[in-house]
């Protein structure tokens, strides 16, 4: 048809097409959601009903380990200050049980000594002491002596004499005799050194000796020894084995010095060597030393 004819009577004019209702139109589609599209681009590569994990991506380093967590854990040390209290307690405590156990072991000769050997040690101090008290009273008595003397001057001269005697015997000037002991030590190995000898002058001192004399030297305060075995010599005199002490004392109180635990017997038979005590009610000490005018010191009476 033309559409510039008209159309005649009768026929009915073709209707325009109608828009499509509400209910007749096509569903639009949702759009996605930004994180929705995100998501499923994310999963387009896994399979079906698998569920996409919430650290996935993070690659198999980005959790530590479980020794990483411990060492974190232990280190740096985290410390606090009431550790810090409790640690320095702890040494305090540490170093005065290490004194205790220090000062403790000083006296564990005599804690492992028999108990006549403790009774003997015990005796001997009880002897010092009554020796002490002995020359307490006599010097008391000689100062009442020349406080009530009606020759004062006669007295005190008698007494000078008789300090000079004691005196000459300290300093070997003069033979002494009394009471005493002899001890022997015999050296087969040749292994006694000079300081044993020593040791046992000075026990025999500390025990009241008054006068000693070895191989027909005699000891005074300044005594020396030197050498050993073969060549054991007392201020420069050689001597040999045996060593034969002659000592003036109370004998009851010099052998046990000698017998203590650890004393000079045991030391020497360490050595290999033997010491033999021998009691006797007349000891003779005559060995002499040259009496020595000091060079400087004089007497304070001048």
């Amino acid at each position: 048809m033309n559409p510039n004819e008209r159309p005649e009577r009768g026929e009915e004019k073709p209707k325009a097409p109608e828009a499509p209702t509400a209910a007749e139109a096509p569903e639009a589609a949702e759009v996605p959601k930004p994180s929705e599209a995100r998501a499923g681009e994310a999963g387009e590569s896994a399979p079906e009903g698998v569920l996409a994990s919430p650290e996935a991506g993070t690659g198999s380093g980005g959790a530590p380990d479980g020794r990483r967590r411990l060492l974190d854990a232990l280190w740096p040390p985290r410390v606090t200050r009431a550790q810090l209290v409790v640690a320095l307690l702890l040494a305090c405590l540490g170093f005065g049980l290490a004194i205790q156990v220090s000062s403790t072991s000083e006296g564990s000769a005599l804690r492992g000594a028999r108990q006549e050997d403790l009774v003997r040690i015990l005796d001997e101090l009880d002897d010092r002491t009554q020796r002490l008290e002995d020359e307490k009273a006599r010097l008391e008595k000689q100062r009442s002596e020349l406080e009530s003397s009606s020759d004062q001057a006669e007295e005190a001269r008698r007494q000078t004499q008789e300090k000079e005697r004691q005196l000459g015997i300290l300093a070997g000037t003069v033979a002494a005799q009394g009471p005493g002991i002899t001890l022997t030590v015999t050296d087969p190995v040749g292994a006694v050194e000079s300081d044993m000898l020593l040791d046992a002058i000075q026990e025999l001192r500390a025990a009241g000796a008054e006068a000693i004399q070895v191989d027909g030297v005699r000891v005074v305060a300044d005594t020396y020894f030197t050498g050993g075995g073969e060549d054991m010599r007392i201020d420069g005199t050689q001597v040999t084995a045996p060593y034969v002490f002659k000592v003036i004392g109370k004998p009851e109180d010099l052998e046990p010095a000698l017998n203590i635990p650890g004393g000079v017997v045991q030391t020497l038979e360490k050595e290999q060597a033997t010491a033999t005590v021998e009691r006797s009610a007349k000891i003779v000490v005559d060995a002499l030393r040259p009496a020595k005018r000091p060079d400087y010191a004089r007497s304070s009476s001048q």
